[in-house]
Formats: structure tokens, sequence, C-alpha cells
């Protein structure tokens, strides 16, 4: 006599691997995405943090491409003489702001530009600055003032010093504007013409003055020369 009839049941071994390899499929899923993100992130803090490292090597390299530029420039131009460009370099970035800040005040003003110049503002403004910028540059009793930067060498002219820029600590550049009354006439003649448009009246009178001023160390030279020939001496 025959049992029941049983329906055959797949091998337990196959159960068990196909669901090793669903366990390891998972496993690999969540690894890739585990991979995936991990570079997401790697990109995106690339992005954020090594952007602004190759920007500031970069700026490194050019600026020390245009050390190395501006130093073969002035080793070929000064050709073994010392010739202080880069304080010529900053006293020319310093005068471009000065006048910018006198441009920004009288703009801040609102006061109208003159289509032209008047003929006898000209002629003022050039007796002003030249007074003014031999007053400050040569003048004895303006010394004081240019000790810090210049060594007295003797005397030239009437109540006029003969100084020379110091060399060290880096003042020659400060020295030399100071003993040359051509380069201070530049800064003078910006401040006098910025003072007349913001100031026109005040600015006027004290131009008038310094004219009179000079007029008056005309007169003063002619008649000590006249004196001197009439003398004999």
């Amino acid at each position: 006599m025959r049992g029941p009839a049983t329906t055959p049941r797949p091998a337990s071994g196959t159960g068990i691997v196909d669901g090793h390899a669903e366990v390891r499929l998972r496993r690999r899923d969540r690894a890739e995405d585990a991979t995936h993100d991990a570079v997401t992130d790697r990109h995106r803090t690339g992005t954020e943090e090594g952007a602004p490292a190759m920007g500031t090597a970069t700026d490194n390299r050019l600026g020390a491409r245009l050390r190395g530029f501006l130093r073969r420039t002035a080793r070929e131009y000064s050709f073994s003489h010392e010739r202080p460009l880069g304080g010529y370099l900053t006293a020319m970035a310093g005068f471009g702001g000065y006048t910018a800040a006198w441009a920004a005040a009288v703009r801040l003003s609102g006061r109208p530009l003159p289509e032209r110049p008047e003929p006898w503002d000209v002629a003022l403004t050039a007796m002003a600055t030249f007074r003014l910028s031999r007053l400050l540059s040569k003048a004895s009793v303006t010394s004081p003032l240019r000790a810090p930067f210049t060594t007295y060498v003797g005397s030239q002219g009437p109540a006029e010093l003969h100084e020379e820029a110091t060399t060290e600590n880096g003042k020659e550049i400060v020295g030399e504007l100071l003993t040359c009354p051509f380069c201070m006439s530049v800064w003078v003649a910006s401040t006098l013409g910025a003072g007349q448009l913001l100031w026109p009246r005040a600015t006027r009178a004290v131009m008038g003055t310094l004219a009179a001023l000079a007029g008056a160390d005309a007169l003063q030279l002619a008649y000590g020369a006249l004196m001197d020939k009439a003398t004999g001496e």
C-alpha cells in the first residue's frame, strides 16, 4: 500500500543560494550608493574649497611674474645706476588717489565746472604755484618740514637752501618731492585748482597773496642787483 502523494519541493540549498544572492545584490547596491554619495561630496568640496585655492595659486603666479618683470625693467633701465622706480610708482599712485579725492569732493559739492578757465585765473594760479612751491621746497623757514627726509648741503640764493634727499629707510622719494620745486608744483597746482572749484573766493584771496609775495621777491632781487651794480660789488 502506497502512502499519499506529496508535491516535490525544491532542494533547500537552492533557496539558500537565492537568498544569499539577493542579500549580496542589496549590499552591492548600498555600496554603490555610498560610493556615489562620497564622490559627489568630494566633488562639491573641491568646487567650494579647491576653487579658492586654485585662484590663490594663480594669483601667486601672476604676482611672481609681475615682480620679475618689474625687476628686469628696473635693471635694464637703470644700467648700473640706482633709480627708485618702485618709489616713483608709489608716488604716482599717491598723486592719483589725491586728485581722485579732490574730484570726488568737487562732484559731491554739486558745483558746475566752468566751460574754460579764465586767462586771469591761469596767470594767478601760475604765480601762486611758483611761489608756494619754492616756499615749501627751498625756503629756510620751512626746512623743519623737510628735515626728516633731507640732508642740509648749503645755502642757495636769498633765504633758500640746497638740500639732498635722504637715501635711507625708504625716504628718498619723499625727500626728492620736498626738495624739487618742479615736483611740488604739480601737487600745489592741483590743490589750488580744486580750491577754486570748491571755495573760489577764499582760494583766490590766498593765490592773490602768494602772487603779491612773488612780485615782492622779484622786486627785492631787482633792487639788490641794482644796489650791487651801483656800489660796484
